[in-house]
């Protein structure tokens, strides 16, 4: 019987293997087929989105409560590969990691006190925390080293095609840079998810005195959580502000961008592996066109959708869109791909 446990598992795993090798392939191919610089732009910005939703859901997901100011760590690694490649001459390859370093320390700092808190109380501590470090950002320019006032934000020097200094003219490097980053975090929180840390964290999310009274170390879990989601959210604010050259504090340390981050992971389904990625499949297009189209006469109008999805979500299908695919998942495999009968054992 525990030989049939073990090989049902093992078919499970190798099925997931098999959808993310597939989806990595057609990824891989696809600029082969495509030459739209625009088009590469509105993939990039899908693939981010899932990167850094994928980092959250560490947190968010596994580890069972609920930040909203996951923009803070997105701004540290911006402003700090900027600065010290702006100031020292250091290349943003390296600065990213400084910048991802240093936004871990501060998840830690930051998560030691706020883990304390329970339901809506820590979801607010994050709000709060990431709109006193945007103020922060607002009025600490001079100190940064840069004159103009700090709500402008800051301009990278551009150097044309320059691979060293993280600048390339053309979308595609991009486009793979944040592919590889999303293949990482990606089969960094699978192996996470099949590890003791893992399942420590999900049991600590969901009964927390339970947990601890087998002897789990639930805060100790969770701030390790935090450490590896917040190293990975800054290296999505560096490559952020490598794309675009400019960023500004109401742009990158904002609510929006964490209230996006957070609905994106909800909605796909918290605390599952492919989640934040569909998740981010669905709604960024429409979030993207709906800015795009209607942004200048009805700002914020991509959040409105959001929170329109969102209540449909959690009224219909509380565990996220994963729940009716994963159902259908396994209604075509039945169907079309049925497996052979396990061995008893017998003959």
């Amino acid at each position: 019987m525990e030989k049939e446990r073990t090989h049902a598992k093992t078919l499970k795993i190798d099925r997931i293997t098999w959808i993310a090798l597939i989806g990595i392939l057609i990824l891989l191919v696809l600029p082969l087929f495509i030459q739209s610089q625009r088009f590469f732009q509105f993939v990039i910005l899908i693939l981010w989105y899932a990167y850094l939703t994928t980092s959250w859901n560490l947190v968010g997901g596994f580890a069972g409560v609920l930040p909203l100011g996951h923009a803070t760590f997105a701004g540290i690694g911006a402003y700090a590969s900027s600065v010290l490649f702006i100031h020292y001459g250091l290349t943003p390859w390296a600065g990213m990691f400084a910048g991802a370093f240093l936004a871990a320390i501060v998840g830690v700092i930051i998560g030691a006190p706020t883990f304390r808190l329970r339901g809506a109380y820590f979801a607010l501590a994050t709000i709060a925390i990431c709109e006193g470090f945007r103020v922060v950002l607002e009025n600490m320019q001079k100190f940064l080293g840069f004159d103009i006032n700090g709500a402008r934000g800051i301009l990278l020097p551009l150097k044309g095609h320059a691979p060293i200094y993280y600048q390339f003219l053309d979308k595609r490097y991009f486009y793979y840079i944040i592919l590889v980053m999303l293949v990482i975090i990606f089969y960094i929180t699978y192996r996470i998810a099949r590890s003791k840390l893992g399942y420590y964290l999900m049991a600590g999310g969901e009964e927390k005195e339970a947990a601890e009274a087998l002897g789990i170390n639930v805060p100790r879990c969770k701030l390790i959580a935090m450490a590896i989601s917040t190293f990975f959210t800054a290296l999505g604010g560096t490559f952020y502000m490598q794309l675009v050259h400019y960023i500004y504090p109401r742009g990158i340390v904002s609510l929006d961008l964490s209230f996006e981050i957070a609905f994106i992971a909800i909605i796909g389904g918290r605390g599952t592996l492919l989640g934040p990625i569909v998740g981010a499949v669905l709604l960024v297009p429409s979030a993207e066109l709906t800015r795009t189209y209607l942004g200048g006469s009805y700002e914020g109008i991509h959040l409105m959708l959001y929170g329109a999805v969102l209540m449909a979500v959690m009224l219909f299908k509380p565990r996220g869109l994963m729940e009716p695919l994963e159902a259908f998942y396994r209604w075509v495999s039945a169907k079309f791909f049925p497996q052979p009968l396990l061995q008893t054992g017998k003959g």
